[in-house]
């Protein structure tokens, strides 16, 4: 029989998810996961595989939360309410006490090279969140939420380009004001809904119903 781990995994997986958070998948090298969790690099191998795996281990969970916000934002019942919901919810994200400033999965990809598996494997889970808004959108065009000639594929691609500057903003310092102010800003430039014009009634259905009204009286 192997010997019991000696650690607790969940807080070992926490305790990495706060190291990539602040240093990126690159920066954050074996020793320092083994130091701040206070094992062994066998019992790390033992535990994990490698870095890539419990990194893999560490986005899931994370990308569990964010997709939690999506879902959120995508029950909203106009487009703009969710590209308000979404990008405002994000901004709550990356700027909030509780870790290092800016997104996970952005602060571990920008440093890592073009071919890289694991900058290509983030790329993947950032293109299905824009298919879901794309999907979303292209169901409300042409309804009174969303005009005919929108686009919604620019549209899901403007959430999601926003969303990943807001994070490279959110890494360099700025406050959760400073990116509130951006989406307003940006917000500011999405398809207004058509307004709902009311059922024109012919002139001639007007005047029955007004002479019946008099007979009544």
């Amino acid at each position: 029989m192997g010997r019991p781990r000696e650690f607790d995994i969940n807080t070992a997986i926490k305790t990495a998810t706060e190291l990539f958070w602040r240093k990126g998948y690159e920066g954050t090298s074996l020793t320092d996961l083994t130091e701040a969790m206070r094992i062994t690099a066998p019992s790390f191998y033992s535990a994990f595989g490698n870095k890539e795996r419990l990194f893999r281990v560490v986005i899931e969970q994370y990308y569990e939360k964010q997709l939690e916000l999506l879902e959120s934002a995508l029950r909203e019942p106009t487009v703009r309410g969710v590209a308000e919901k979404f990008l405002y919810g994000y901004a709550d994200v990356l700027t909030g006490p509780a870790h290092a400033p800016g997104c996970l999965a952005m602060n571990s990809s920008l440093p890592c090279a073009g071919d890289d598996v694991v900058r290509t494997w983030l790329a993947k889970l950032r293109g299905e969140l824009t298919v879901r808004l794309r999907k979303r959108f292209a169901k409300a065009r042409g309804t009174t939420d969303l005009p005919q000639n929108a686009n919604p594929d620019a549209l899901a691609r403007y959430i999601a380009v926003t969303a990943w500057g807001l994070a490279v903003e959110a890494q360099s310092g700025a406050k959760r004001k400073d990116l509130y102010s951006a989406i307003a800003t940006g917000l500011a430039a999405w398809p207004p809904a058509a307004v709902a014009i009311p059922e024109r009634r012919s002139l001639r259905t007007t005047r029955k119903n007004a002479s019946t009204r008099r007979q009544k009286l």
